[in-house]
């Protein structure tokens, strides 16, 4: 079974950056398609970027275009989000989940969180201005 923890949260002022990383642990079989997504307190859960190891696809929402890069370390081990020209409204709790299988990455709307099943306990990002 998939085991996902995420690490690398902290604060950093606007217009800074910053990389988080997601451990993969357990299996790398249903990991896959992985994604980054991000909620504040009273608001709900977003999608912010998704990938799709196989062909090397990647997905990510209007709000992050040009700003954030996911990837994956050669080894499989970590999923990262790079974070580049950060703002304010950045700041919130980022989660790493898997679709374990594949059917969102696979799917028009790989962005649709509701089939990632599997999520780890988040981190948190909190950009100041």
């Amino acid at each position: 079974q998939v085991k996902l923890e995420e690490s690398g949260g902290g604060s950093v002022q606007a217009g800074g950056s910053l990389r988080i990383s997601c451990t993969v642990s357990g299996s790398f079989f249903g990991s896959e398609c992985m994604g980054w997504f991000r909620q504040t307190p009273g608001k709900e859960r977003e999608s912010v970027a998704v990938r799709y190891d196989g062909p090397g696809e990647t997905w990510y929402a209007d709000f992050v275009k040009g700003r954030f890069t996911i990837s994956r370390a050669r080894n499989l081990t970590t999923v990262f989000l790079q974070m580049d020209s950060l703002a304010p409204e950045d700041t919130a709790m980022y989660y790493c989940a898997a679709d374990s299988t594949f059917g969102s990455c696979l799917s028009t709307r790989p962005l649709d969180m509701s089939g990632y099943n599997n999520w780890g306990q988040g981190t948190q990002v909190t950009v100041t201005s």
